[in-house]
């Protein structure tokens, strides 16, 4: 068989296993979903979940999601657990346990020793006839008909139905808390995500430089001060230091096309500004400021208090945030 024809009809039937066995999961969204997400809702505890190989893989993924959701997890590799890892379990913790087969033998070892705690045990596995299915308060059920590799060995179609579910349970906790935006910036302060959900102006412009001239500077002196601040425009005051107009680099261009062949000395920054430039205040959402600038293609937004200029907020200073 061509190579190319190989890679190509492998890759098909491995999305379209993996697209079945996802599709197959509704079937588990049931009574006993609906009665562990309320449990671990109304818990005092944490979750504390647990597997071996790939499925302690996807368990370290899920912990990940349900911490940046709200829901405080753990994780606990099986092996370890057995080996002095148990005693991270608190008395209310629920502990979930991820194995396909549900038959493994580090499972088989840890579900009693869980019970002998008294903690409620949750089995995400394949197998309903499994001894984790048997022995745990609660199953997560995550059938498969077969793996995605051609040998029908390696974890794939499985592993995914497992990534899935959990996703599926921490959803479906997010909704239940009623957890927000606002929520989710106070576990994500990092990185772009988190950005958009609380960075504000006022954490940016003061980097900036104040171009600024007023209404009867010259066009000269209003140059000079845009070539000195370095950010392609000046803002135009009044006498009460309030906004104006702005002059930009587009407004230069448009007053050479206008004025060709005639004196621009007189010419003052009243008679080439920009009337009602687009401003903001110092506590809105950066990424406010970002789709301003993105609707009116413009590089950069005026940062007013009671209508008094504070300082420019430019495109720059987004892109370096990771906006862009």
């Amino acid at each position: 068989m061509n190579k190319n024809l190989l890679i190509r009809e492998t890759a098909l039937q491995t999305i379209e296993i993996e697209s079945n066995t996802i599709t197959n999961l509704k079937s588990s969204i049931n009574e006993s979903f609906e009665s562990i997400v309320n449990h671990i809702f109304n818990s005092k505890g944490r979750v504390v979940i647990t597997g071996i190989g790939k499925s302690a893989i996807v368990a370290q993924k899920i912990v990940a999601t349900l911490n940046s959701t709200g829901t405080p997890s753990h994780f606990m590799h099986a092996s370890d657990a057995i080996h002095g890892d148990l005693g991270m379990i608190q008395t209310n913790d629920t502990v979930i346990c991820f194995s396909k087969s549900g038959e493994t033998s580090e499972i088989k070892v840890l579900v009693p020793l869980i019970r002998n705690l008294g903690n409620v045990l949750v089995g995400m596995t394949s197998n309903l006839q499994s001894f984790l299915a048997q022995q745990a308060n609660f199953t997560l059920h995550t059938p498969i008909s077969k793996e995605a590799d051609p040998n029908n060995l390696a974890p794939t179609a499985s592993t995914t139905a497992q990534m899935v579910m959990g996703d599926a349970l921490a959803t479906s906790l997010l909704a239940l808390r009623g957890f927000t935006p606002k929520d989710f910036a106070q576990f994500h302060p990092g990185g772009a995500l988190g950005k958009q959900l609380f960075l504000r102006v006022r954490d940016i412009y003061f980097q900036n430089e104040q171009p600024k001239v007023y209404l009867k500077t010259n066009v000269h002196e209003a140059i000079l001060e845009m070539t000195s601040k370095r950010l392609g425009c000046a803002v135009v005051l009044n006498e009460k230091e309030e906004v104006c107009g702005i002059i930009t680099d587009g407004d230069l261009r448009r007053m050479l096309e206008s004025y060709q062949n005639k004196d621009i000395s007189q010419l003052k920054a009243a008679e080439i500004m920009t009337l009602h430039p687009k401003t903001v205040d110092q506590n809105t959402l950066a990424v406010k400021a970002f789709e301003i600038m993105r609707n009116h293609s413009i590089t950069q937004v005026i940062v007013t208090e009671n209508k008094r200029y504070q300082g420019i907020i430019h495109i720059h200073d987004l892109i370096k945030e990771g906006f862009i």
